[in-house]
């Protein structure tokens, strides 16, 4: 027996279709990672330096940070639909902006536009919960979050193909084009779903004196930015490893740049086979062993004379497979310290976790820029997943010390 809701596809008088909440997804995630084989050609368009270019990924992920603190209050007052359509509107708008953008600072301001589209993801999640109880929301969440895990195996790869024929510009079409069509789907199938009410801005502020005083919830939140961390340092300095470094071609850097979603699939996998058996601090703690281990032994041999492509992004598939083991149970540690602050946990968290990564993010693309190669940023993955390690084993050490349920 299920509560589920009538849903009819293309009817907007009904709960989305889970079809068109997957594409909603999966447009943040190819905004994302599509254009990153061709950030060293963009480098060269627009005349700056490779650690300028960078920040259209680090200034973006500043602003989806900002927008996971906003998005909750923001659509329990105007709707899930409105929001999304408006964010999609904007979305658009903003890329076609980036493509006739003059100057590498005007380009920048509408790539920072460009992060509304994130909040159309964080609002997948919110309407998932309106439709479902909550022992289904986890199974059709993950669902609709395929689209983050598949999508960046492919996006890289379409965005250096599209870089290689017809110039960067072609990839922003490509990614206008598809923006318009997750706009018209939405148009026509994205029913209301909220009932009003919700988590008011001066609700969640008066909430965040309790969860920072949480030593779990930092352990967790620190664990999944160091996670996150790493990945994100290898969207700030792999492009230009690929293309400087290795000299790889506009298609293989994209191919090449999809690697870590491989090993973010395989751990997604493993976290919904074994996360209730073995518990979230167990898989929290094998994922970062995990990335650590294939990150630091990458090192060692690039360091001893063997670097290589295939020796770099083999490497990497370990960052996404200790993110697809670290995130999702690392999200539902935050949850559980305070049941009753879930909602506010889960902003504050994302937020402080995106926003560690954003900085990050610059830090990998300064140091590459500045002389660094394969081994460097290699070295800021290990350390970054290491320390992720070390505060999920403070966390358990601190459950030992006095108890589960005591901060």
């Amino acid at each position: 027996m299920t509560n589920r809701p009538d849903v009819r596809f293309l009817d907007r008088t009904t709960p989305p279709h889970v079809l068109t909440l997957v594409l909603m997804t999966g447009l943040g995630a190819m905004n994302m990672s599509a254009f990153l084989p061709s950030l060293p050609r963009m480098t060269e368009y627009f005349g700056t330096s490779y650690g300028v270019m960078q920040l259209s990924v680090s200034l973006y992920l500043a602003v989806n940070a900002v927008l996971q603190l906003m998005i909750g209050p923001l659509s329990d007052r105007y709707g899930r639909r409105n929001l999304s359509l408006a964010c999609l509107v904007v979305f658009i708008l903003s890329t076609l902006g980036c493509i006739f953008a003059p100057s590498v600072e005007i380009f920048l301001v509408f790539r920072m536009l460009q992060g509304a589209v994130a909040a159309v993801f964080v609002l997948s999640r919110a309407i998932v919960r309106d439709m479902v109880p909550q022992d289904e929301a986890a199974s059709m969440i993950g669902y609709v979050t395929m689209g983050m895990a598949l999508v960046p195996m492919i996006a890289p790869s379409i965005g250096g193909a599209l870089e290689g024929a017809f110039g960067w510009q072609s990839v922003f079409w490509f990614l206008a084009v598809a923006g318009v069509g997750v706009l018209a789907l939405c148009w026509v199938d994205l029913g209301e779903t909220t009932k009003g009410g919700g988590v008011r801005f001066s609700q969640q502020f008066r909430e965040y004196p309790e969860l920072l005083a949480s030593r779990r919830f930092w352990g967790y939140v620190i664990s999944a930015a160091f996670a996150t961390g790493a990945f994100f340092a290898f969207l700030g300095g792999a492009p230009y490893v690929a293309s400087n470094v290795f000299g790889l071609s506009s298609f293989w850097t994209g191919v090449c740049l999809g690697a870590p979603a491989i090993g973010y699939f395989t751990g997604n996998y493993i976290t919904g086979r074994f996360a209730v058996r073995f518990g979230v601090n167990w898989m929290i703690r094998s994922g970062a062993i995990a990335a650590s281990v294939g990150l630091g032994a990458a090192a060692v041999l690039t360091a001893f004379g063997f670097a290589s492509p295939f020796m770099f992004f083999g490497a990497c598939t370990f960052v996404g497979l200790g993110n697809g083991m670290v995130i999702p149970n690392a999200s539902a540690g935050m949850l559980s310290v305070r049941p009753h602050l879930a909602g506010t946990a889960s902003g504050l968290g994302n937020a402080i976790t995106i926003g560690g990564g954003a900085a990050l993010s610059v830090l990998a693309g300064n140091m590459i820029q500045r002389g660094g190669d394969s081994l460097t940023l290699l070295v800021i993955m290990f350390v970054t997943s290491f320390l992720g390690l070390l505060a999920i084993l403070y966390v358990i050490w601190r459950e030992k010390q006095i108890g589960a349920t005591i901060s």
